[in-house]
Formats: C-alpha cells, structure tokens, sequence
C-alpha cells in the first residue's frame, strides 16, 4: 500500500518508517527538514504544500506523527501548539479532501488525554480529562479525525501512547529533558545531574519505541474506511521516576546524582489498560522491559 508519515524523520517516525517497509509498503516521508530518498519537504502548517503532497503520492495510508509534544513548553506556548498538532491536522484533512480518494489514517496520539484524577489503569473508554495545552491538542486532534471518519472520506485510529522510549538503528530518543535520557546524560557526565518533581514517586509506563511503531504498522494494515478506533498503546507495567533512574545506574554501572525539584502539574500515575490493543491488533510488547529500554538508549548515547 501507498503510506505517507507525517513526521517520519522524527524518532518515532524512523521506527515506523522502517517497519512499514518491512512489511512491503511504499513509504514517502514528509518532514520539514531535508532527509533521504523517499523524503518530500513540507510542513503541517501550509496547507497548500500539504495538498500538492497528497496530490502526488495518492495515499492509501496516512500514519500522522508530526507534532509538538513537550507538556511543560505547551504552557509557555500553547498557541503554537494548537497551530502545528490541530491546525495541522486539519490542514491534512483539507488536503485529503481535495484530493477526493479516501485515506485510513492512523494518528499518535497521547496518555496525557486521561488527566490525573484517575487512579489504576486508563481505559480508552473513560473521558478525557487534559490537563496541558499539549493534550488539549492532542484529545482535540482525536476529535476532528473521528468526527471526519462519518463522513465515509477516511478510517481513522488514534493511539493514546505512553512513554516512548528506548532507541531504534542508533537513534535514541532527541529530548535530553525526559527522564531516561536525563538519567543517561547524568551517568555519562554530560550534566551533572538528574531533576526530578518532588520525591520521585510519579508512576508512568515506557515502551519501546519499535514496539511503539509496531502497533502502528498493525493498526494502518487493519484499519478500514468509516471505522474510528481509540486504543491505548502500552503495557499495563508501571515504574517510579526513582525506579528509572536506578535501573540506569544498572545498566551503566554509575552512580547517579539526583537533584529534587518542587512537584509539578503533571498527573502522579499513567498507567495502561492494554487489552483493547491486544484484542483488536494483537500486539503484545516484545521490547518494553525497564532494562531493554535503558539498556538501548545508553548504546545509542555512545558514552
């Protein structure tokens, strides 16, 4: 099939881009800085470019990946975050629709969506609770795709993902701020230490980003015009921030310093319910142990 990705030179992007030609897909990548071959050049943003795009590579698929994703910066910036991650999707639908061929479009969206107020496992089922402008873009960039898909003009899937982490060919996760990047950085020395929000005791689930691209192989093949699916990408396995940083001094063998900061407004748990995914795609994690993660993202630091 036809697939364009949004996004596919980012880090998810690399992984999916990679998995989809796996699996025998033609694959052209839009991204707005320079790439390789199968690599057009366009932003979200023009929509007019984005049009030209769609109008020459006609895709069946449509795997939307490209967005802003920092919770903490979308409260300086929330205006440019409504911009690139809504008015960007927007701007694929419009171009979609000028094009006049129906797209299943699968689209990366966040765990951020729940809000905070939820103990357990997040359900897909329950109603979003945003709590940044960065998951207000998000749960409304849901919104829009499911309801276009009633129209008959595209299928859409939303994947809620949790943690993204990990590395794929080398390339580890770009956001020096997160924490296992953070924690990597501190055990080679690059800075001199990791910042936590308040005790540590925050509970989030990580998963590998190629079994994160794997899901999203598994939902373009399955998905189907005027259907709309919200699933949750993730294990069910939840980890301390604490618990993080001590599985990076394992895999590294290094002490690590760990500066306390005042807690921050961020949900304290986000953690999976993973049996919609399981039951509709048959995905099952095969690389999102604590240690596999940790144990990539330090190769691909090189230190």
């Amino acid at each position: 099939m036809r697939v364009l990705i949004t996004g596919g030179r980012g880090f998810l992007g690399r992984a999916v881009t990679a998995d989809l030609i796996a699996r025998g897909h033609g694959v052209t990548v839009l991204s707005h800085t320079a790439g390789g071959d199968g690599t057009v050049l366009g932003d979200l943003r023009d929509r007019e470019r984005l049009t030209e795009v769609i109008a020459q590579v006609k895709p069946e698929i449509v795997c939307h990946l490209a967005a802003l994703t920092n919770p903490r910066d979308s409260f300086a910036n929330p205006l440019t975050y409504f911009d690139v991650n809504v008015g960007g999707t927007l701007n694929l639908l419009h171009a979609l629709a000028a094009a006049g061929e129906p797209a299943r479009i699968v689209f990366t969206s966040t765990s951020a969506v729940y809000g905070s107020a939820r103990p357990g496992h997040l359900s897909e089922d329950m109603v979003p609770s945003p709590e940044s402008p960065y998951a207000v873009s998000k749960v409304t960039a849901e919104q829009l795709l499911a309801s276009y898909v009633g129209t008959g003009a595209i299928g859409a899937t939303s994947l809620r993902c949790f943690n993204i982490a990990g590395a794929v060919s080398g390339f580890g996760d770009p956001d020096p701020t997160r924490i296992i990047s953070a924690a990597l950085r501190a055990a080679a020395g690059v800075i001199p230490h990791v910042s936590v929000n308040g005790d540590g005791s925050a509970v989030r689930e990580f998963t590998h980003v190629l079994d994160v691209a794997a899901a999203v192989g598994l939902a373009a093949e399955s998905s189907s015009i005027g259907d709309s699916r919200v699933l949750n990408v993730g294990t069910g396995n939840g980890i301390t921030m604490m618990e993080v940083i001590r599985a990076a001094e394992k895999v590294t063998g290094r002490e690590i310093a760990v500066v306390h900061r005042p807690p921050a407004r961020e949900p304290h748990t986000l953690i999976a319910d993973g049996r919609r995914v399981r039951e509709v795609l048959g995905w099952e994690a095969q690389r999102s142990s604590i240690e596999e993660i940790v144990a990539d993202s330090w190769a691909a630091l090189g230190a």
